[in-house]
């Protein structure tokens, strides 16, 4: 699915596209992955369209700072903080960064092990 300007989680923030929301303000979105690779799997981004971290310049600083804080309220909430969980931000094609917008996964339920997703 799409929108258009292309970008599914653009479409999602604007409320074009169905999604579950966990966590919402003025300037970010949080939402359940739909491929979750962990008990506890979501995704934060920002509503404005950002392609990733080599596009940080884009972003205010503040955006990135309510991302960082939603993560640790999120974990909170689904009872992943005690025990830990796994923040993860791919950047690009080689790492595997399967929509071009600036997301972070948050990952937790689970031993993580030594993977890195």
């Amino acid at each position: 699915m799409s929108t258009e300007n292309g970008c599914v989680f653009c479409g999602i923030a604007r409320g074009e596209i169905p999604a579950k929301k966990l966590y919402e303000d003025d300037d970010i979105i949080a939402i359940d992955d739909v491929a979750p690779q962990a008990p506890v799997h979501m995704l934060i981004m920002p509503k404005a369209h950002v392609s990733g971290l080599n596009q940080l310049d884009e972003l205010p600083d503040e955006t990135l700072a309510k991302m960082l804080r939603a993560a640790g309220r999120l974990a909170r909430e689904r009872g992943v903080r005690e025990r830990g969980y796994r923040l993860v931000c791919n950047c690009g094609q080689d790492a595997c960064q399967s929509v071009p917008h600036l997301h972070i996964h948050l990952l937790g339920g689970r031993a993580m092990g030594a993977e890195l997703a």
